[in-house]
């Protein structure tokens, strides 16, 4: 019998992302797909599919990107089909802030703001609290609503927010992230 592998989506690719994700993943005992990063994500749906059940353990951090691309992007065509596969269970989402051209958008559950703190408005690229109460503005973001997935959190950009993001600050705001959606899908304390 097939083993199903974990995963939390990440909705950014570009190299602040990766280096990030790669560093929050190495801390919290998780692993990330590298190959998944890129502005956009290169990879199709099968590639992932076959890289992510490769893994010996869950949980495993996904990244995707869109690169702006107007309404459903690449990024979005693959956290579809990853999340469409009975192998692989989407434990949830950071849904991630950007300037978008298009107006996507998505529901989240709350933010975390470039300070750590948890608020149920959502965040601008800059992680700074936004008027918009539960929903956050951002590039690959527009399919979310429609997974139903269990928690989505959203952040400012990942792996910046004025520097509050850094690895050298040790990732807090990514991190506290990934954490909470580890927390409340069961696994408990770092190094899971």
């Amino acid at each position: 019998m097939e083993q199903t592998r974990d995963v939390i989506f990440i909705t950014d690719g570009d190299e602040a992302a990766r280096k990030t994700v790669e560093f929050v993943a190495r801390e919290l005992g998780c692993r990330a797909i590298s190959a998944s990063a890129g502005n956009p994500s290169k990879l199709k749906g099968e590639e992932l599919a076959a890289l992510v059940l490769r893994i010996p353990h869950s949980p495993v951090l996904v990244m995707f990107d869109d690169c702006g691309y107007r309404d459903e992007g690449p990024g979005e065509q693959l956290m579809r089909y990853l999340h469409n596969r009975e192998d692989i269970r989407v434990l949830g989402a950071v849904a991630v802030a950007s300037q978008t051209h298009s107006s996507e958008w998505s529901n989240v559950h709350f933010s975390i703001d470039r300070y750590g703190e948890v608020t149920h408005l959502g965040v601008d690229k800059e992680g700074l609290a936004d008027l918009e109460v539960n929903r956050i503005n951002g590039d690959t973001v527009y399919i979310l609503d429609e997974l139903k997935l269990p928690l989505v959190i959203g952040i400012g950009d990942i792996g910046k927010m004025r520097g509050q993001d850094q690895t050298k600050k040790g990732c807090p705001i990514t991190k506290k992230a990934v954490e909470m959606i580890l927390e409340r899908s069961g696994y408990r304390g770092a190094n899971v």
